[in-house]
């Protein structure tokens, strides 16, 4: 079910990674559609709640989940919420500004805070970034929280082996956090001059 209610409601709801983290600029201006298979909408508390096969695109943001959850506060900050169904998690992806780059992230939750313009993976966290098709960096860990005003994000380890509510984090030992991380190219290497080569009448030797 696509609704223009929601361009209303959340015209900035899912604008991440801002222009200071290289994000595509032009997604703030683009409109919001949503795909669900249902929807439940209270004016009085300004909340949309999606569900059912949650599918979100604005510009080249693109979510997924089982049930999306959008409210909006009396200062007319907005705030979403987005959970995967029962043993899969929630999705978003995001195109870099300037760059063939693209950012995707995936947790069990993943919420936003639209005062903060922070985002945040919840449970079996896992950032990642391309360039082009070709993984450049992956962190995983239990929670991953982006800084889009900052470009800075931190990431808190997995629940301990046994510990209460561990319910465990691929990708990510018991109470750690993993990264993997590919060496910049330096574009602005500098490139050794041409040789010019000349022709030798003869090997081994000055001619004659």
């Amino acid at each position: 079910m696509k609704s223009p209610l929601l361009n209303c409601l959340v015209a900035a709801v899912w604008v991440c990674l801002a222009p200071t983290a290289g994000a595509e600029k032009a997604d703030r201006d683009k409109p919001m559609n949503v795909e669900a298979d249902a929807l439940r909408y209270d004016d009085l508390k300004q909340v949309s709640v999606f569900s059912g096969n949650v599918v979100l695109t604005k510009g080249t943001i693109l979510i997924r989940g089982a049930r999306l959850e959008v409210r909006q506060d009396p200062q007319g900050y907005q705030f979403g919420v987005v959970t995967g169904e029962s043993g899969k998690r929630a999705f978003f992806r995001q195109k870099r500004e300037g760059l063939d780059e693209f950012i995707e992230g995936e947790g069990e939750r993943i919420d936003y805070d639209g005062r903060a313009d922070v985002v945040k993976f919840i449970n079996q966290a896992q950032l990642r970034r391309y360039q082009g098709a070709a993984l450049n960096d992956e962190f995983n860990a239990g929670v991953i929280v982006y800084n889009n005003l900052t470009d800075v994000f931190t990431l808190d380890g997995a629940p301990l082996a046994g510990a209460p509510g561990s319910v465990g984090q691929p990708g990510a030992p018991a109470g750690r956090v993993r990264a993997m991380l590919t060496p910049k190219k330096d574009s602005a290497a500098p490139v050794p001059p041409a040789t010019n080569l000349r022709a030798t009448p003869a090997l081994g030797g000055a001619s004659r």
